[in-house]
């Protein structure tokens, strides 16, 4: 069975194609031409769309009618028990991704912590519950800040390994917000950690390169976790 699953996010859209539960091919920063014009060519048998940045139906009214699609939403049947409280204005970007975390670690308690435009905190426990989480401006968005909202400091872009003292404005923003950045998310870890026991941390999103050797705890890169989760959710239905 062949699953198209489609990741429109802020900034970018990607596609992954399964093979049952095994992804053998991904698609970052592609176009909506593009997409509607491989799953025409290709005819998957099955489409899932997780969008957080626009409407569905710019692809939906364009593929192929034999090509059965599931648009994820708070209404969406889920492998999993969603505790919170305001299921509709959650984004499917989250409830995917620990839907992800949920099938890589089953049975764990696990923390997302997605590294895109925005960072956010996502629990699961080990009985599949999901509880919520939090949500903080990412890196790229605390630079903005920084430049947008002052008279006279620069934009600057994120560099690796920026020392602590920043002897320049540009080196203290970058040791400011850098890390700064880092060491919030080491104590929101240390924090779930303290509560939920043997907790799996799993790191995701635009930015998780940049977190790579800098942060604490039994810590996972799973950059596809997302399409991962999604197309987890478009397998639940299909066989339910």
């Amino acid at each position: 069975m062949k699953n198209f699953i489609i990741d429109l996010g802020n900034t970018s859209s990607k596609l992954g194609i399964f093979e049952n539960e095994i992804l053998t091919e991904k698609l970052g920063n592609i176009s909506l031409e593009k997409l509607v014009k491989k799953i025409n060519t290709e005819i998957p048998n099955n489409l899932m769309i997780g969008s957080v940045s626009g409407d569905v139906s710019l692809i939906t009214e364009k593929i192929d009618k034999k090509v059965n699609f599931l648009s994820l939403n708070h209404k969406t049947k889920l492998p999993i028990t969603n505790n919170y409280s305001t299921k509709k204005t959650l984004g499917v970007d989250r409830i995917a991704a620990v839907v992800g975390a949920n099938k890589i670690h089953p049975n764990k308690n696990s923390l997302v912590v997605d590294s895109g435009t925005c960072i956010t905190y996502d629990f699961i426990d080990k009985n599949s519950i999901y509880h919520g989480g939090g949500i903080a401006p990412g890196i790229h968005m605390k630079l903005r800040a920084v430049h947008e909202f002052t008279t006279q400091l620069p934009l600057v872009s994120p560099k690796n390994n920026v020392p602590l003292i920043g002897k320049t404005t540009e080196a203290s923003i970058l040791s400011g917000v850098l890390n700064g950045t880092i060491a919030e998310i080491n104590e929101m870890i240390r924090m779930y950690a303290s509560k939920y026991a043997n907790l799996q941390i799993i790191i995701c999103g635009g930015d998780a390169d940049f977190y790579k050797n800098k942060l604490k705890g039994n810590v996972t890169f799973v950059p596809d976790l997302v399409l991962i989760g999604l197309n987890r959710i478009l397998t639940y239905n299909v066989e339910n």
